[in-house]
C-alpha cells in the first residue's frame, strides 16, 4: 500500500505543478507588444467608422474568440487548463462579454444598409474573427501564450477584461506567425503524466502492481 500511496502522491504533485511549468521548447521565444486600441493592422477585423467603445468591444470579442479556439485546439496538453479557464472566463466576465456583443451588434446595424445586411455582417465578423486564430505552424506558441492569458483572465477584476485584451492582443497575434529559429528545432517530446489504475484488482496485498490483471505499469519506477 505504501508503494501505491507513493505513486498517487507523485501523480498528484505532478498534476498540480504542471500548469506553471508546461513547456514545449528548451527556450521559448519571448512575445510582447504595446497595448492596442483595436484598429491597428493585423489586430482584428476592420471596423470603418467605429467609435472607441466599439473598438474596445471588438478587442473583447477577439480575445474571447482566441480563448475559445485555444480551448478547442490545445486540449492535446491538458495541463494548460485552456478549457477550464475559458469556461471560468465566460462565467466571471459574462456581463462585459454580453455588453461587447451588444455593442458590436449595434455597430453593424448602424453601418449596414439594412437590418438583414447588418446581421450578415455580424455573422461574417464572428466567423472571420474565430478563423483568424487557427494556426498550425504556431500552434505550440499560441497555446502556451493563450493559456497564460486565460489564466490571467480568471483573476482579472470583473469589468476589466477589455483592458486585458488591449494589453495582450498584440502578444497573442505574434504567436500565430509560426515557429522561430532555435525554437523550431528544440521541441521537447513532453508527454503528460498518466495516472495508473488505482482500483484494488491491480494491486496485491503487499501493494505491488499485478501486471497479469492490469497489464504493464505505465509509470516511472525507482
Amino acid at each position: 500500500m505504501k508503494r501505491k500511496a507513493l505513486i498517487l502522491g507523485m501523480a498528484l504533485a505532478g498534476m498540480t505543478a504542471a500548469p506553471a511549468s508546461a513547456q514545449f521548447y528548451l527556450k521559448s521565444k519571448t512575445f510582447g507588444g504595446e497595448p492596442v486600441r483595436g484598429d491597428e493592422p493585423g489586430i482584428g477585423q476592420p471596423l470603418p467608422g467605429a467609435t472607441p467603445a466599439e473598438l474596445r468591444a471588438s478587442l473583447v470579442w477577439n480575445m474571447r474568440a482566441a480563448l475559445n479556439v485555444a480551448a478547442l485546439q490545445c486540449q492535446f496538453e491538458p495541463t494548460l487548463l485552456t478549457v477550464l479557464n475559458y469556461n471560468a472566463t465566460l462565467k466571471d466576465h459574462s456581463v462585459e462579454l454580453k455588453g461587447a456583443f451588444d455593442t458590436l451588434t449595434k455597430y453593424f446595424a448602424r453601418t449596414a444598409k439594412s437590418k438583414p445586411a447588418g446581421q450578415t455582417a455580424l455573422d461574417q465578423f464572428g466567423t472571420r474573427t474565430y478563423s483568424s486564430f487557427v494556426t498550425v505552424g504556431g500552434q505550440l506558441s499560441f497555446c502556451q501564450t493563450a493559456a497564460a492569458i486565460g489564466r490571467d483572465a480568471v483573476f482579472q477584476p470583473r469589468g476589466s477584461f477589455g483592458t486585458l485584451a488591449a494589453n495582450r492582443m498584440a502578444e497573442l497575434r505574434q504567436t500565430l506567425v509560426g515557429s522561430y529559429g532555435e525554437q523550431a528545432l528544440s521541441r521537447m517530446g513532453y508527454i503528460p503524466p498518466r495516472l495508473p489504475r488505482l482500483d484494488p484488482v491491480c494491486w496485491s496485498k503487499k501493494g505491488e502492481w499485478v501486471a497479469k490483471k492490469c497489464g504493464p505499469l505505465v509509470w516511472p519506477t525507482a
